[in-house]
Parts: C-alpha cells; sequence; structure tokens
C-alpha cells in the first residue's frame, strides 16, 4: 500500500512539474516594469499548475482531487484570508504596544507586485508541502510523520532567506505545522492558502514589513522596529513573523486547529473507508465553514 502511495505521488509530481513550471518559467520573462501584467501572468501560472495538479491526481491516482474541490473555494480563501489579516494586525499592534515598531503611513501605493509575490508564494508552497508532500506521507506512513517531516521541509525551505536564525526556523516550523493542521481540519487546501496569502500580503503590503526576510515591493505603510530592541522581539531583518510575539500567536493558532481537529474526529476515519489515514477523500471531511461552526461552539474544557 505504501509503495503505491509512493509511486502514485510521483506521478503526480513529476506531472505538475512537467506541466506547471514551464509556464511560470514563461511568466518570469514579463516585462518588470509591468507589474499588472505580471500579475495576471501569475495567476494563470497558479491557475495552470493547480489545474495540472487536478488532472495528475485524476491520472495517477484514479480519482477527484476534493482538496480542490471548486464549491467550497470561495468560502475557504475568504475564511483563511481573514484569519491571515487578523493574525497579522494583531502581531503588529502587539509589538507596536511594547514600544519594539512604529508604523508610518506611506500613501496608496499599487498592490500588484505584493499580490502577485504573496499569491505565488501561497499556491506553490500550498500545494508542494501540504497537498503532495503532506498528504502523501499521511497516506504512507501516517499523520505524526507527515506532520514532522512536512514541518521540517517547510523549514528548510526558509533557513537560507535573509536574517534567518534559530528563531525564525522555529516560527516557520509552526507555520508549517498550522497549514497543516488547517488542511487536515478542512480536507482542502482552500484556508491554508488563503491564509497563507494574506499573512505575507498583509506583513508586506499592508505593513511594509519584511516578509521572511524578503521585500514584496511597495507598501501603504512602513514598519520600522527599534534599533536598540532585541531581534528576539523584533524579528530582525527576517520581519516581524520572526519574533517571539510571532511564535506565540502561531503556535496558539496551530493548537486550536489541532484541536477542533481531534475533536471533530479529523485524525480518524470509518474503517469501511478504502483510505481513512487520508484527511483529503475521507467523506467526512469537513468544508472550510466548519472552522467558523467549531469556533462557535463553546469549549467543554
Amino acid at each position: 500500500m505504501a509503495a503505491g502511495h509512493v509511486l502514485a505521488g510521483a506521478d503526480v509530481l513529476l506531472t505538475a512539474a512537467g506541466f506547471g513550471l514551464p509556464l511560470q518559467a514563461a511568466v518570469d520573462q514579463f516585462p518588470p516594469a509591468n507589474p499588472a501584467l505580471g500579475l495576471v501572468g501569475v495567476v494563470l501560472a497558479c491557475a495552470s499548475t493547480l489545474g495540472c495538479y487536478l488532472l495528475a491526481v485524476r491520472l495517477g491516482e484514479r480519482r477527484w482531487a476534493s482538496e480542490l474541490a471548486a464549491r467550497p473555494a470561495v468560502s475557504g480563501l475568504v475564511v483563511g484570508a481573514m484569519l491571515g489579516v487578523l493574525m497579522m494586525a494583531v502581531l503588529m499592534s502587539a509589538m507596536v504596544a511594547a514600544g519594539l515598531y512604529d508604523i508610518s503611513v506611506a500613501g496608496a501605493v499599487p498592490a500588484w507586485n505584493g499580490l502577485g509575490l504573496a499569491l505565488q508564494a501561497a499556491v506553490t508552497e500550498e500545494l508542494w508541502m501540504r497537498a503532495l508532500l503532506f498528504r502523501l506521507l499521511w497516506r504512507a506512513f501516517g499523520p505524526l510523520p507527515a506532520f514532522v517531516v512536512a514541518g521540517l521541509v517547510f523549514t528548510a525551505l526558509h533557513l537560507a532567506n535573509p536574517g534567518a536564525n534559530v528563531l525564525a526556523g522555529a516560527t516557520v516550523a509552526v507555520a508549517g505545522l498550522m497549514f497543516c493542521a488547517l488542511y487536515a481540519l478542512t480536507g482542502r487546501l482552500w484556508v491554508p492558502i488563503g491564509l497563507h496569502l494574506a499573512w505575507n500580503f498583509a506583513q508586506g503590503y499592508l505593513f511594509g514589513a519584511a516578509v521572511s526576510g524578503n521585500d514584496l515591493g511597495g507598501s501603504i505603510a512602513v514598519s520600522t522596529a527599534h534599533p536598540d530592541a532585541a531581534t528576539w522581539l523584533t524579528g530582525g531583518p527576517f520581519g516581524p513573523e520572526a519574533s517571539v510575539f510571532a511564535l506565540v500567536l502561531i503556535s496558539a493558532t496551530t493548537m486550536c486547529a489541532l484541536g477542533l481537529a481531534w475533536r471533530t474526529g479529523r485524525f480518524a476515519a470509518p474503517p469501511h473507508l478504502a483510505d481513512p489515514s487520508d484527511p483529503t477523500t475521507s467523506p467526512s471531511r469537513a468544508e472550510p465553514a466548519a472552522i467558523e461552526a467549531c469556533l462557535a461552539q463553546p469549549s467543554s474544557d
């Protein structure tokens, strides 16, 4: 069974790479002086890559990719985006209140470049990390190895970024677990994609801070860390997401997502299912709106 899943995963990986990456390479050749056109290219490249994934899953695994079901796409993206903006607003508010950052208004700036970079990172990283690596590891070896390996790989991909340090690595690792937990909770990629996109966009464009050590381009505000503040409090050149404040916030969100997934039975499925350990093929998987329903229920703790 495990070998079959690995072979199916290899087919998915090769097919998605063969069709998605060439188009992305073509998009990279668009003139940088026209960011609006660049955003259109990124949207087309992301749509093409997701379409290739759908086709590859259908051909390689003989199933329809419910993790990218169209009906819950809008609601999932909206819920994820709202959560991402809220989390970043809470993070920056806390750091400003602590006297670690000053935020000044820069004025209206086109969002094409920042939105394109945020969208590209969200779609590609969630597709490769969650839909491929995490999902296939879960099917082959179970949820615990899948969470651990996916979190470690996600961290490794960010360690070469400017300003990366131990705290940045820890925060990115927990963020990877958060995206995995939200995927397991909903059975869809839409909430993780929406959250990932909104977190990066809000951090880089709305607040004008570094995003994983990178600059998204113009921003409507500029967040400046106090020069005498410790890096572990501000995040340093990696950005606010490498601060201890972000680590606490993301850890709390991750624990909530994992707790909801556990309480609602997302780590188990009826034994008659062909593959009860797969968080994307069980008919008991929740729609993205289940997050709001679960959050509205009073805790029994």
